[in-house]
This record gives C-alpha cells, sequence and structure tokens, in this order.
C-alpha cells in the first residue's frame, strides 16, 4: 500500500515556513550591515580586540623595560635599544616614554588586553547570572518578591563605591576586579529579564503549554529564554563598556589592577602628575578607552535598534 500523497495547499505551506525560516536570518544580517551603527561599532571593537591579540606583536618593546636615561621623552623618540645578547636595535617611541622610561605606545597596546577582558568577562557572567535569577524570579510568584527585594538592595548602593568596597576585602588582582564590577551589573540584568518573563507568562502558549503539563524548565528554556536573547544582546554591550570605564576608574584609583600591570587607568594614573609637561602620557591611553567605550555603545544602539522590531520597521 502505498503513502498517501501530500496535498498541494501543505506543501506550499510546509516551503513557505522553510523559506521564512532561511530568508530571516539573512533579513537580520541584512539590516546589521545596513546600520552604520552597527558597521562603526563593529569594525572598531574587531580592530581593538585584534590589538588586544596580537599585543606582543605590535609592541614595540617590553612594556615593563624600565630606562630612566629615556624618561619622559616626547612621542615620535628615536634611540638604539641594547638587547641581552648585546646588540643594539632601532626603534622609535611612538607615544613616548612614561616617568620611568617605559616605552607608552606598548603599555596602551598591552592595557587593552585588560580592558577587554574584564568588559568580555563581566557582561557574561553578569548576564549568565543575571538570566537565571530573572526566568525564576519573574515565573514563580512567590520568590519574586524576596528577590527583588535583595536587587533593590544592591541597586541602592552606587556601582563605583560596592566595587571599591568590594575590592578593599580581597586581594588586588584581575579576578578580583572581575567580581567587583559584575556584583553591581547583576541587578539591572534580573531587572530586564523580570519584566520581559512576567509579559510573556500571561501568554496564550505558555498557558497552554502548562496545560499539558509541561515542566516549568522545559517552559522557560523553549518559550521564555528565545524572548530574552535580543535584549540581553543589547544590554551586554552597555555592560561591557559600563565595566571596561569601571575598571579603568579603579586603576586611576589605585584600587584596581596592579601598577605592575599595564592597564590604560594605571597608565593615566601614573601620567596624571606630569600632565601639564607630558600630556602624551594622560591623553593615548584616554583616547584609547574613549574609543572603546565610544565604538561598544554605538554597536550596543545599533543592536537595538535592529533588533527592535519597532524600530526595525522604521529602518526597513
Amino acid at each position: 500500500m502505498s503513502a498517501p500523497e501530500e496535498s498541494p495547499i501543505a506543501l506550499e505551506v510546509d516551503s513557505a515556513a522553510s523559506a521564512a525560516a532561511v530568508s530571516r536570518p539573512r533579513t537580520v544580517l541584512q539590516m546589521l550591515v545596513r546600520n552604520p551603527s552597527v558597521c562603526f561599532g563593529g569594525v572598531v571593537l574587531v580592530v581593538m580586540l585584534l590589538t588586544a591579540l596580537l599585543a606582543p606583536f605590535l609592541g614595540t618593546i617590553d612594556p615593563s623595560n624600565i630606562d630612566p636615561i629615556y624618561r619622559n621623552k616626547v612621542p615620535g623618540t628615536e634611540r638604539m635599544l641594547r638587547l641581552d645578547d648585546g646588540s643594539e636595535v632601532p626603534i622609535t617611541h611612538w607615544m613616548g616614554t612614561d616617568m620611568l622610561g617605559r616605552d607608552v605606545y606598548s603599555r596602551v597596546i598591552y592595557g587593552s588586553q585588560i580592558s577587554l577582558v574584564v568588559g568580555l568577562a563581566v557582561a557574561i557572567l553578569s548576564i549568565a547570572v543575571g538570566l537565571t535569577i530573572g526566568l525564576v524570579s519573574g515565573y514563580i510568584r512567590w520568590l519574586d518578591g524576596i528577590v527583588m527585594r535583595i536587587m533593590d538592595g544592591l541597586m541602592a548602593i552606587p556601582g563605583i563605591l560596592l566595587a571599591i568596597a568590594l575590592m578593599s576585602l580581597f586581594n588586588a588582582g584581575l579576578g578580583t576586579v572581575i567580581f567587583a564590577i559584575f556584583i553591581p551589573e547583576i541587578p539591572r540584568v534580573v531587572r530586564l529579564v523580570r519584566s520581559i518573563v512576567l509579559s510573556i507568562r500571561e501568554e496564550p502558549y505558555v498557558e497552554a503549554a502548562i496545560s499539558v503539563g509541561t515542566s516549568v524548565p522545559l517552559i522557560l528554556i523553549r518559550h521564555v529564554l528565545p524572548n530574552t536573547i535580543a535584549p540581553l544582546i543589547v544590554q551586554g554591550t552597555y555592560i561591557c563598556a559600563s565595566a571596561i570605564l569601571v575598571e579603568a576608574i579603579l586603576s586611576f584609583l589605585g584600587v584596581g589592577i596592579p601598577p605592575e600591570i599595564p592597564t590604560w587607568g594605571n597608565i593615566m594614573a601614573e601620567g596624571r602628575m606630569l600632565f601639564r609637561v607630558f600630556p602624551h602620557n594622560l591623553l593615548y591611553p584616554g583616547i584609547f578607552l574613549a574609543f572603546t567605550i565610544l565604538a561598544v555603545n554605538v554597536l550596543g544602539d545599533g543592536l537595538r535598534d535592529t533588533l527592535d522590531p519597532r524600530m526595525a520597521k522604521r529602518l526597513g
């Protein structure tokens, strides 16, 4: 007995659904490419990431190399560097040197590694923890009040003050800085995810899933979680930019990354005393910091405009 043939209408519906599933990612990608904010922010951020990854090859000299003879040299100063084997090679201090004779260009290049690691790590950790807490808090009604009061208490403390307080309790280091910055960011993610869950849990398809006995974890993963991806991507960019700035502030105040490790905040902190005479010590790391934060924020604005259906209709 031969299998029943599918009706032309069913085949047409299936083909239309398949075409829509294939065209949707392409449409989103085309919208992202056409958005100048996404292009600008993405290009600058990719350049900064490549700079951080290729720092050992882009740097002209060891960033911790101290040479008091060549301290506080202006940008463009050339000199001969003596190597361990006794030979000499010519180098150029493209961004000058600091008060200890260290090459500012190499320190700025290597400093991008710390800033980007902190920004990405804080964004990923805060979204992972905040998403979990927000899903549970928004869906389980009796737990919502308890969790949100804790989040309100954390948000009542300024983020920078809470980070400084946490840094004072632990030894200074990269892991401590990431922990101190990501804790104040958790409540913002929790409130965002909770607001999405509160609106979605009343939708008919969620009520239908409940009526057929679908478990709560499966409902959260299958029906609620996909609706949080786009807002969390946008929120993650803002958290990344904020984390980079807070790390620079902590290092500038002397409570962040140890001074022997080059970061943009440390470089600016060491150059602020001689800013009027040798502004390059503060100017160049400040420019890199400003452009990185600007690129991440602009990228976030572009992603928001593209991933938000209402804004996408306007742009389309």
